[in-house]
């Protein structure tokens, strides 16, 4: 296991987020972000008791004062000297779907605030941190990885709220993409297009059968291959979906 290096997961929660941080885990310490402490202390007693360490935080990923603490709190754990090997956002807006003139005006704001703006915020307290696992020489690139959706691309009726959100996000990591590959970092941006297998989506598309929705732990692979890329193949942005999934 690094010594020094770690990985941060944003938005953890029992699909990607969850499945996303056992694998990093297996290979670095973990921090897992959340703002409900009820979504990341089951799964960092598991990895602890596996042999992992993992070392949850309540973080408000759209709040900079908040986000500034995490990374307080991160350095007091693991040293003022500590460095990401993986810094992975997760976290999004809400899946909002209503007819445009019936949206809040602070429904769209929020979403907007998650996504787009968590996203910043998120950004810029994590990639200090990843410039130096590329000082610190990590075994592979220090990755960025922003999880997107299909209305990262394609804005269908009704979505306005989660989709601008989405655009946005895709944006800000195509432009650090940009920026930071040259320096080391390998920013990547992931369209899950599709509904992700987890409990709470247990009952839908059972007419499809076993293969109609995504596997979490088919993500969390994908993103620890995006992160294993040399810097002579960074890959920017990858779709997944299941086989029988329409686009």
């Amino acid at each position: 296991m690094a010594s020094k290096l770690i990985a941060i997961v944003a938005g953890v929660g029992p699909g990607t987020g969850a499945a996303v941080a056992r694998k990093f885990a297996a290979t670095y310490p973990v921090v897992l972000l959340a703002r409900n402490p009820d979504s990341f202390e089951s799964l960092a007693k598991e990895i602890n008791s596996g042999g992992g360490k993992a070392v949850g935080i309540s973080t408000d990923i759209s709040d900079s004062n908040s986000v500034k603490s995490a990374v307080e709190t991160i350095k007091k754990e693991f040293g003022s000297d500590v460095g990401a090997a993986a810094a992975i956002f997760n976290a999004s807006g809400g899946f909002f779907r209503k007819p445009f003139l019936e949206v809040p005006e602070d429904v769209f704001s929020k979403s907007l605030k998650v996504s787009a703006e968590g996203g910043f915020i998120f950004s810029q307290a994590t990639l200090p941190l990843l410039l130096k696992g590329v000082e610190q020489k990590s075994a592979h690139p220090p990755s960025l990885i922003f999880t997107g959706a299909t209305a990262s691309v394609k804005s269908n009726a009704l979505m306005a709220t989660f989709a601008t959100g989405k655009w946005a996000l895709r944006a800000l990591s195509q432009s650090l993409a940009r920026e930071f590959g040259p320096q080391g970092v390998h920013v990547s941006h992931a369209i899950i297009d599709g509904v992700i297998d987890i409990p709470r989506t247990k009952e839908w598309l059972k007419e499809l059968g076993p293969e109609g929705k995504l596997s979490a732990d088919g993500i969390a692979n994908d993103y620890w291959w995006l992160h294993t890329q040399p810097r002579t193949n960074f890959t920017w942005e990858i779709d997944l979906r299941p086989a029988v999934e329409k686009w």
